[in-house]
């Protein structure tokens, strides 16, 4: 197998395009017609020659110029300019694979240098990296172009549901998408300076003019999105996300309590005291064992370590070990679903329970064993006896219990799921979340406990603010068929899903989680390359033709590519600023300069 393998790979490289032909070969191009629209025969103008990378390798194309002796008209070759661009030496198909690889399979500027080199198309990075930009901005280009089809489309369906989300990081501009819940299409981007209703309104104005008003909207609650909403769509429908309701209003109702029992864990250097009693009970144990995988088996099958010598340092070590476990548990929902510090805390009391039991069992002969144990009790000890540590482990179970109530009332995000920020919620009926919730928010008002609670009063004032938002019923609308009933999505996971697959693509060709220079580089119109993984958005997008390439052969005869560059780009600063600002004179410089023009006036 390895052997045809190896010749198999071989023979893919011996019959690769460059390889059968070591020089490029030439490509006689001529126009298509001979007969001018006068009627006149075209004679030949020139001729011009020049070597074009393509994915079938590079070729030198021999174009042939015809001229029309009587208008003089020039005529040039349009099979030529269906492979390439004008004044351009790489082939739509490089544009595309290089793309493609960039955004859709995220592979890195070299990975994709490599990926050309074997088709002995040799480009630098920073020429990859533009290809790049440039397949966006076709991409944009065609979206606009087949934005009437869109619209239509989503008309024939009864019309849209516009989710709306962004990402943003420090003090990089925020990237809002705005996508159809219905047909899962990227409608619209911009890169904004702050999530500000005066920075989305416009955004949503351009999404109203292009395809109308929505049926429903679904977003965060953010105060920006709100009232922009609120501006553009008046009438619209408008729904609050029922995940990221339930986060906000579990941080409101847990973080003073959790941040007290960070700052608590961190007072008495807990995880850092039991990182270094295991690595030290660790060291100990391979000295003591040749092979430790059979302890661990000993303690799963509850047998007998064989050496009694060993029972305190693998007690120690073991127990150690379970209880910074609890820092890595929860579903992956994040906090407040998730809880790692309380589970953390709840595993230091019960190590509190065990251990005095546990030591008086221990033998007398494991000196280093019994040192090891002893600090490791005496930790857990100190942490537990803490006032401030009792207090806020109380606090956070009854609180917890009651958000967990909540998250069950919602159906969504619930104790025990097992799918993580992709919990949709379970499809139940919107009455009867409705009902439950309004439950919830009478406990809230007739337990005197919870009554004289402020966290808990702020909690019932955010049920009562956006209870419009929360719950939407099924939308009746007319579609081309006949009337039909919607449900609008209760989560914004469509476009949460989008923001952490770009953040995944990001680290895996780049290895850093941080996407502050991403966002301040990167194209508005980026999150488009979704659309290419929908069948029904490529059907109207390609608008007939077979593929991307010739699409974007086109887009290049009708459109200007400068027509995409960023209309308001928030990070641009104009020529020789950049140094300007960097002066610590400057203001001086200014006051000098506006004072010589005032006397000079």
């Amino acid at each position: 197998m390895i052997a045809l393998g190896q010749w198999l790979g071989q023979l893919t490289q011996e019959t690769l395009p460059g390889a059968l032909f070591p020089k490029p070969p030439v490509i006689r191009f001529r126009p298509d017609h001979t007969i001018c629209q006068c009627g006149t025969a075209l004679v030949v103008l020139k001729t011009r020659c020049k070597k074009v990378m393509s994915m079938t390798g590079p070729f030198i194309a021999h174009e042939t110029l015809l001229k029309c002796p009587h208008c003089n008209s020039v005529f040039k070759s349009q099979a030529l300019r269906r492979l390439v661009a004008k004044h351009c030496t790489v082939a739509w198909d490089v544009v595309v694979f290089a793309g493609q690889s960039l955004f859709q399979r995220h592979r890195t500027t070299e990975q994709v240098r490599r990926d050309l080199q074997t088709r002995h198309v040799t480009l630098s990075p920073s020429e990859i990296e533009y290809l790049g930009r440039k397949f966006i901005t076709y991409l944009a280009l065609g979206h606009r172009r087949a934005t009437p089809q869109i619209n239509q489309a989503m008309r024939q369906n009864g019309g849209y549901i516009l989710h709306l989300d962004a990402t943003h990081e420090g003090d990089a501009p925020a990237l809002m998408t705005g996508m159809d819940g219905l047909s899962r299409f990227v409608l619209g981007n911009i890169k904004i300076p702050s999530e500000h209703a005066d920075s989305i309104a416009p955004f949503l104005q351009q999404l109203k003019c292009d395809y109308g008003v929505p049926i429903a909207c679904v977003h965060d609650m953010g105060t920006g999105i709100l009232k922009a909403v609120a501006q553009v769509f008046p009438e619209t429908q408008d729904f609050i996300c029922h995940f990221h309701f339930l986060r906000d209003v579990g941080k409101d109702l847990l973080n003073p309590a959790y941040g007290q029992l960070r700052k608590t864990l961190r007072a008495h250097s807990a995880t850092t005291d039991l990182n270094a009693l295991i690595r030290q009970a660790r060291q100990y144990i391979e000295k003591q064992s040749a092979d430790t995988a059979w302890l661990a088996v000993a303690i799963k099958e509850g047998k007998n370590f064989g050496d009694i010598q060993q029972t305190s340092l693998i007690s120690a070590y073991s127990l150690a070990l379970w209880c910074l476990h609890g820092k890595k548990s929860g579903s992956g929902l994040g906090f407040p679903f998730d809880r790692p510090l309380l589970e953390f805390a709840q595993r230091l009391l019960t190590l509190s329970n065990y251990l005095p039991e546990v030591q008086q069992w221990l033998p007398d002969n494991d000196r280093i064993g019994n040192r090891i144990f002893f600090k490791l009790a005496d930790k857990v000890s100190n942490v537990v006896k803490d006032p401030a540590f009792a207090q806020s482990v109380k606090e956070l179970q009854w609180r917890s219990q009651l958000f967990d109530d909540l998250r069950k009332k919602m159906r969504i995000a619930e104790p025990g799921s097992d799918k993580g920020l992709n919990d949709e919620g379970t499809y139940q009926s919107m009455a009867n979340i409705q009902q439950g919730v309004q439950q919830f928010r009478s406990r809230l008002q007739t337990d005197q406990t919870l009554a004289g609670d402020t966290l808990c009063c702020n909690v019932g004032k955010q049920i009562d603010k956006y209870s419009k938002k929360l719950f939407a019923n099924p939308i009746e609308v007319k579609t081309s068929s006949g009337s039909v009933t919607i449900y609008p999505q209760r989560t914004n996971n469509m476009l949460e899903q989008f923001f952490r697959n770009l953040r995944r693509g990001h680290r895996r060709k780049s290895g850093n989680n941080s996407m502050h220079r991403v966002l301040q580089a990167m194209l508005a119109d980026t999150p488009l390359i979704k659309n290419l993984d929908n069948p029904k958005y490529m059907e109207l997008f390609l608008n007939g033709k077979n593929r991307l390439e010739e699409l974007f052969a086109e887009l290049e005869k009708h459109s200007c590519i400068n027509e995409l560059e960023p209309a308001s780009d928030v990070d641009r600063i104009l020529p020789g600023f950049r140094k300007l600002i960097k002066m610590k004179v400057l203001p001086n410089l200014i006051t000098r300069l506006v004072a010589d023009c005032h006397a000079m006036a």
